[in-house]
């Protein structure tokens, strides 16, 4: 049976990529909660389409999905396409769709570090732009983006993706300079870790996070990642561990820094 929403918002709809699991998921949730209509983007199919199905049937909206690969050349291409062929103009876009792997780089790593590359900056780039411009248009819209804490943080074994969320970060916010006067808001999020399938952590170093609260839970993020973006901040960086991690890697030796990983990317390959 769906719920009921007194804050319906029927005419409305949200775009959301990487909503099959994790924190796309409960952007979606959320979304559908609050009434938006949903258009969600993932490349697991069966997972894509089960999360579409129980969130028409818990909240009533409508939901639309396309399966796809955002790392893939002309993705966003293919999305604006699909969406004008749906009839779907989306109010909010949230670029979620993100990836992770913990490696030295190297040839073997090339493809994954070209994927990460293309999937966290040339299609979220590409997707703010295509819908930006509507959005300008119609004199509205919110856009928000995921970041990351590591974007304050470069550390052996995430060089591609720390540098990543950190383009995302300058991006956004000179985005939200252009943006604001046309009425659309660009609202960019730094988290810290969350507990996601996105990171290979054992049962127990997961619980052990979680414990301490390195580790957040994507409904605790979610919550506030949209009351942020509702209000049109520019960035948000939530948690505590936001204000201690950052200046703590920032003072640690550089040499140590090196065996700190040397030692890690180690002990993950046994």
């Amino acid at each position: 049976m769906a719920t009921s929403n007194i804050n319906h918002k029927s005419n409305q709809t949200a775009l959301i990529t990487g909503a099959s699991s994790g924190m796309g998921l409960e952007f979606a949730r959320q979304l559908a909660g609050k009434g938006y209509a949903l258009a969600l983007l993932g490349n697991r199919r069966d997972e894509l389409s089960s999360a579409a199905e129980q969130i028409s049937l818990d909240f009533g909206v409508q939901v639309a999905q396309l399966c796809i690969d955002l790392s893939l050349h002309g993705a966003a291409e293919t999305v604006l396409h699909w969406c004008d062929e749906k009839g779907i103009q989306p109010d909010i876009l949230i670029n979620n769709a993100g990836m992770f792997f913990m490696e030295y780089l190297s040839v073997a790593t090339l493809d994954k570090a070209r994927a990460m590359m293309s999937l966290h900056m040339n299609v979220v780039t590409e997707l703010c732009i295509m819908f930006g411009d509507r959005m300008k248009e119609r004199g509205s819209g919110r856009i928000l983006n995921m970041s990351s804490m590591t974007a304050e943080t470069p550390a052996p074994g995430i060089a591609i993706y720390s540098a990543s969320k950190a383009y995302l970060k300058s991006f956004g916010k000179g985005l939200s300079y252009e943006m604001r006067p046309f009425g659309v808001s660009v609202t960019t999020v730094c988290p810290a870790a969350v507990d996601t399938g996105l990171y290979p952590l054992g049962d127990r170093l997961r619980t052990l996070l979680r414990r301490i609260g390195v580790l957040r839970t994507p409904q605790w993020l979610v919550r506030r990642a949209l009351r942020a973006m509702f209000r049109g901040r520019r960035t948000m960086s939530p948690g505590l561990m936001n204000l201690i991690l950052p200046p703590l890697v920032a003072i640690l030796p550089a040499r140590l820094k090196d065996r700190l990983g040397l030692r890690w990317i180690y002990r993950q390959g046994r």
